[in-house]
Formats: C-alpha cells, structure tokens, sequence
C-alpha cells in the first residue's frame, strides 16, 4: 500500500444521503474523533463496500472533541503522574498513532491537526519533587525522551514557571520534560481530516478497480444533523431507524454491524436497549480560564493520587493564538453536554441513581481530599469568586501571575462521562465498551479517549473484519499507524 496519504477529494463530506431501506456494511453512530478514526482505518484497511457514519449535528466533532471543549493533549504517559508504568506503555502505543498518523498527512493538513512544544511535569516542595525523581527513574528507561531538570534548567525552559521578578523561586523545584515532541492536538481539526482521507481512501480504491467486476460499488456515506432513535436487532445485523434532527421522516436502516462511538450518549443509547444497565454516568464539567501568553509549552503539576481528577496544567492554546490556558477545574454536573440544558433529562436515564450509585458517592465524599476538591471547584463556577480562587492554584505554575492576567474561558469546557460500575460499587477511571451481541457495540470513552482513538478504532476494526469476513490490511496498519 501507498504510504502517502492521498489529497483529500474536493468534496471530503458526501452529499449523497442514507435513503429508506438502504443497507450498510458497518454504521458508525458519532462523529467524533473516535468515529472517524473508525471510519478512516475502515476506509483505508479494510475491502468494505458500505460504510456510513451518522451524526446529530451539523459538524462533525462538536461535543467532546470539539477544540474548546478538551484539553488539546496527546496523553502519552510520560507527564501524567496518575499514570503506572503499565499503563503509560500502553497509553504510549496508542498515542504515538497520532503521530504516525500526522506524518502521512500533507504539511498543511498536519499543521492544523498536531503541534510541536515542549512539555513538563512540574513538582513543587520537597515532597513533590522526591515522587519526581522516583519517577524519572523508574519510567525513563521506557521513555528515553524524558529529562530530569532542575530548577535552573527549568528557568531556561519556561522562565514564567521558574522566575520570580526575575529570580529563581524559593521552594524546592523539579521537573520531567520532553523538549520538542508532537504534544498539542486540534480534536475537531483531526476529526476533520480523519473524514477526509477516508474519503480519499475510498476513491482511490473504486478508480483502481473500476476494471474488477462490481470494484466501483464501494461507498462511503456521511449523514449530518441525523439521530438514531432505535436499534433493533434483524437477523445477524440490525435495523436502525435514523431522522433528522431538525424534523423530517424517519428512515430504516439495515447494517451488519454498529458501532456507537458517541461519549455518554453510548451508554444512554445502551440503556435504552435494555444493556450496559451495571453502569451509571457521573458527568464531571472542566472550565477553563486564559491568560497572556506566559508558557511556552505545556506544564503539568504532580497529581494528588487520593482525587481521581486531573491536576491543573497550563497549555497555550491552539486556537487561540498568544493566550495561555489554565484548567481544568471539576465540577460535577447533572448534563450530559456543557452548555446544553436539555441533557439534564437524558443524565438522568443514565444516572439509574440506586443504593450502589449512592454508595460510590458515599466512598467519594467521605475522604476528606475530594470533599474539600468538590468543593471548591463549586466555588471556581461563582462568577465575582472564581478568579481569586483559581489564581491560588494557577500560581503554583506561574509565580508571578497577576489576577489581571486572568479571565475566564466562556465557553470552553465540556463533560467528561465518568462512569460507574454498580456491580463492584466502583468509579471507574478508563474506557468502557460494552459489547450485547455481536456486532453490536457502545463505546464510552472519556480521557484519554481521544488520545486513544486510531487504537480503539483498530481493536474495532479487527472484530469488524473477523464478524464480516472483510479483507483487513493489518500489515498496512501496523507499519504505518504503529510504526512496525
């Protein structure tokens, strides 16, 4: 296989709409960065002839992936201190898809989908600074990229972190760094691209078999502004039923296999056919707040492990030229999306709040860290309070950071779906893909779902191909997404 990704055809989004009674392949409900990285390796490694992808709205990529709406971050591992060793290699393997996926892409393609900047993980005091050092040289050998640095040399890497009117900060200072990596990730922009190289990927496989019999049959159809109100098993596939989201008639259709890559609504879409039903949703909201450009890359702090919440960082932004962003904050809210009232009513179909729903909240509140946490990421939403009280925290990376230089992020922020486990009465920190029947699939990814959106995508792909009996080009994947 060609190992240059072909230009995106002129129209990457197909016009052509899923009519009444059409039969699919492989129907993927979501257009997020984890739905098209599913319909890319479709397109581009498997034989296929059908494959569509529904979305509610619009655009592709407007709730979890959308740019505002996550921290723009590719999780390698390296910096994530809640992270163990085995975790971090696995993360590692995934991660570095994007990479090997951005490499294929044309520079002006790639230069809207990944960047380079340095990155750190930042400990402050004593304490911090020994789990660092720990740290550094237990996963180093893994992560050979990674530097020790002291505060001297974190002053040269960023001079707002280490400097204080010009001297070195008083308190004990260490840091994990990687110098120059792709680090930073426009979700929405990748999402985007994933669409239109499956596009490529499939004219370029009708034009070389034009002269094989039935060769040019092969489509990929993308329907916008679409829901899917019900799936119903038929036979050894299933019958979708699709309208509009504006008004208009509903549609039938048949496909073989359905994947649900659409965040929380996944689960809400499984609970409606009567699965995934040990599982409850608790949506925790991240704001944001934006200063002037004070970091040069990213910088992480050392995560509290007793909070089962990501630690603030500072990232400068990647639609937001010379601003900083600072977050996030954790806000437990009843919504399935940020800014959209409405979802208060389908969190709570998934919430399914039980005496095992409220014994993890008993679990949770009931340690003294995450009480006080909750709590006090309540107050960052108070509009007169929250910068005081976010300048305290915020200050921890930039010593010298002025309230003036901050401002909250209107706008910016959405929900991550954290879910439940009622049977063992657990929170659950990863992914969750439940699987009913076969080739029926619900996948719930919160973070680091995006970072790990081409390797989900393959884990789909390989049962696609082995339920359908499709061709499957795992050596093209692997020596291209993998890198092999």
């Amino acid at each position: 296989m060609d190992l240059s990704v072909a230009a995106p055809a002129p129209d990457p989004v197909p016009a052509a709409s899923l009519a009444d009674g059409d039969q699919v392949d492989v129907l993927i409900v979501g257009g997020g960065v984890c739905g098209t990285a599913l319909l890319f390796e479709l397109a581009r490694y498997t034989d296929l002839g059908r494959i569509a992808l529904v979305e509610r709205y619009d655009q592709l990529a407007q709730v979890n992936s959308k740019a505002t709406n996550n921290s723009q971050t590719i999780h390698c591992g390296d910096i994530e201190t809640n992270y163990t060793l085995e975790k971090a290699l696995r993360v590692k393997r995934t991660a570095e898809m994007i990479v090997h996926y951005a490499d294929l892409l044309e520079p002006e393609i790639r230069d809207r989908c990944v960047f380079r900047t340095p990155k750190m993980v930042l400990g402050v005091g004593e304490q911090e600074c020994g789990f660092l050092r720990e740290r550094f040289n237990h996963f180093s050998p893994h992560f050979p990229a990674m530097e020790l640095l002291e505060k001297g040399e974190i002053a040269e890497w960023e001079p707002q972190v280490a400097l204080v009117n010009g001297a070195l900060r008083p308190e004990p200072l260490v840091a994990i760094g990687i110098r120059r990596t792709y680090t930073a990730v426009d979700y929405e922009a990748l999402s985007e691209s994933f669409v239109e190289q499956a596009q490529a990927a499939v004219s370029q496989s009708v034009e070389g078999a034009k002269s094989v019999e039935g060769g040019a049959d092969r489509q990929l159809r993308i329907q916008m502004g679409t829901k899917v109100e019900l799936i119903e098993q038929e036979g050894e596939g299933f019958r979708v039923q699709i309208r509009p989201t504006k008004g208009g008639a509903s549609r039938q259709l048949l496909a073989r296999h359905v994947v649900v890559n659409a965040g929380a609504h996944s689960l809400l879409m499984a609970q409606q056919m009567g699965y995934g039903l040990e599982y409850s949703c608790l949506p925790v909201a991240g704001s944001f707040y934006f200063t002037p450009d004070l970091l040069k890359g990213k910088v992480y702090t050392v995560q509290n492990d007793k909070l089962p919440f990501a630690a603030i960082h500072g990232d400068p932004d990647v639609r937001a030229p010379g601003k900083t962003r600072f977050g996030p904050t954790a806000l437990l809210l009843p919504q399935l999306e940020r800014y959209k009232a409405a979802s208060f009513w389908e969190f709570l179909k998934v919430l399914r709040l039980d005496w095992a729903v409220l014994s993890v909240f008993w679990q949770l509140f009931r340690i003294a860290d995450i009480r006080n946490y909750i709590f006090k990421n309540l107050l960052f939403e108070v509009p007169w309070l929250r910068r005081f009280l976010f300048l305290a925290d915020a200050r921890k990376i930039v010593p010298g950071m002025a309230l003036a230089d901050l401002s909250f992020a209107e706008g910016y922020g959405g929900v991550r779906p954290q879910l439940i486990n009622k049977t063992s009465r657990q929170l659950m920190l990863g992914e969750a893909s439940i699987r009913p029947l076969p080739g029926l699939v619900f996948n719930v990814t919160p973070s680091p779902g995006g970072t790990c959106c081409l390797g989900n995508a393959a884990t789909d792909v390989e049962a696609i191909a082995e339920r359908l009996g499709c061709s499957f080009d795992q050596q093209a994947l692997a020596q291209e997404l993998y890198g092999a």
